[in-house]
């Protein structure tokens, strides 16, 4: 093959760049981090179990720093999707992990009889152990930094609840005027939910630490001629330093054939993302049908004017925020159908389509991390209430009309309404309805009125 001048990557890799040259991005960085991360903790428990052979994975360690320190990231060639369950992006680790070790050892990158891809970096090693682990790592990484967004967004709705508690406004279902509740209540039930979102994705990182590093191509005891006592050595050793280095509280799979095998918590984290996504365009539609106007909509909020909404209609505001996170929560739906999929597909001892699995699921949590970051400092915070825009039409509503049903009944109300709504001698129908009902709680049955009137 030939390789540009420069290259640290190999042959491997420039083949899989040309086979899965698609328009798409490449792998995700958060997983080049994670598997940066698995290799320095290969190659310094290796450096243990063969101490004549110190001097290399030392240098193979160094390289791996080099690399979490973002040197050459732009050598990682491979499109996110591939086929062959990640392999090419773990072949792509390897040369260039190899090609620094060499540099560092003074060595000319391709001197693979000094430092090799595979009898070196990955020695002792499988895609189908280093991805996986790989993974998880990125996503325990990401999902913390998504859990510290999500909280960020919680307490500004919690702080626009205690602010708005006395601004009386109109509830609806439907879209139809219901009953009254207050602005600070709706923040309230928003916040309530960004809560459960938390602890879900606080509870399911649990799961996301159990990894099956050491397990090689299935899952099952190393069976090499000759290199079973050294791999056990290996094994005891690598998730231990792993631990080490991330500050992750990784363990080691009970059954690592079944982390192969089966990517379901893979599936679980992603269904957790999509309830997440899914309360954010719950809220992000009610902000935008709250803030519709200014003179024809709700106009129960003002939204902040960040850019202009129109090339034709001067003066025109979009509420551009919430659209985004609605569409952000689609884009994340349509990831978790995907990982579904895929991860249905798997076969036997291996999932060869853990590439898009990856690749969605980082994507999703970047998303949502991102997503919460813009609501909360774009939307959430610069909002404002309008108390009597909220006054006027809570006013204009006979919400107040079902508090009477437990006296009168569902349908000696409902008469009510229908025979006094229409406006007459310049009264407002909220007034006449409100009347007619006080008028028929004191002529309620017996002497004195009704119970509730006496009372």
């Amino acid at each position: 093959m030939s390789l540009p001048p420069g290259a640290l990557y190999g042959a491997e890799s420039e083949r899989a760049r040309r086979n899965f040259a698609l328009d798409y991005p490449r792998v995700n960085p958060r997983l080049i981090r994670g598997m940066a991360l698995v290799k320095k903790a290969a190659a310094l428990t290796l450096g243990r179990v063969f101490p004549g052979e110190g001097e290399k994975f030392r240098a193979v360690a160094a390289a791996c720093d080099r690399v979490l320190a973002g040197e050459g990231a732009d050598q990682f060639i491979t499109s996110a999707l591939q086929g062959g369950a990640g392999t090419s992006t773990h072949m792509n680790v390897n040369e260039v992990l190899a090609n620094l070790a060499l540099i560092i050892l003074g060595k000319e990158p391709g001197d693979y009889g000094t430092v090799h891809p595979l009898d070196d970096v990955n020695r002792f090693q499988s895609t189908n152990d280093v991805y996986p682990t790989a993974l998880r790592i990125a996503a325990i990484g990401a999902l913390r930094e998504l859990s510290e967004e999500c909280a960020r967004l919680q307490g500004e709705l919690q702080k626009k609840e205690t602010a708005w508690e006395g601004i009386p406004k109109l509830g609806r279902t439907e879209l139809m005027d219901a009953v009254p509740v207050t602005l600070g209540a709706e923040f309230g039930a928003y916040a309530q939910a960004l809560g459960r979102d938390r602890w879900r994705l606080y509870k399911v990182e649990e799961r996301l630490r159990q990894v099956n590093l050491g397990g090689a191509a299935v899952g099952a005891p190393w069976a090499g001629a000759g290199g079973a006592a050294l791999f056990r050595t290996y094994r005891r050793g690598v998730i231990e330093e792993l631990r080490g280095i991330t500050g992750l509280g990784l363990a080691a799979a009970e059954y690592p054939m079944d982390l192969t095998q089966n990517w379901d918590v893979l599936v679980e984290v992603s269904g957790l993302l999509k309830a997440l996504g899914v309360n954010l365009m719950k809220i992000a539609g009610d902000l935008r049908l709250m803030g519709s106007g200014p003179r024809g909509g709700l106009g129960e909020l003002r939204l902040a004017p960040l850019q202009r909404g129109s090339t034709i209609m001067p003066g025109k505001v979009n509420p551009v925020i919430p659209e985004m996170v609605i569409q952000l929560g689609i884009k994340v739906q349509a990831n978790d159908a995907a990982i579904g999929m895929a991860a249905g597909r798997g076969e036997l001892e291996l999932n060869a389509f853990g590439p898009l699995i990856a690749d969605a699921l980082l994507e999703s949590l970047g998303l949502l991390r991102d997503g919460c970051f813009l609501f909360r400092t774009k939307c959430v915070e610069p909002l404002e209430p309008d108390p009597a825009r909220c006054g006027e039409l809570l006013d204009r509503s006979w919400a107040f009309a079902a508090s009477y049903a437990p006296l009168l009944g569902y349908e000696g109300v409902r008469r009510i309404i229908e025979e006094t709504r229409e406006t007459r001698d310049g009264e407002d129908a909220p007034s006449r309805i409100r009347r007619a009902l006080e008028e028929a709680v004191r002529a309620g049955p017996g002497p004195g009125g009704s119970p509730a009137a006496q009372a």
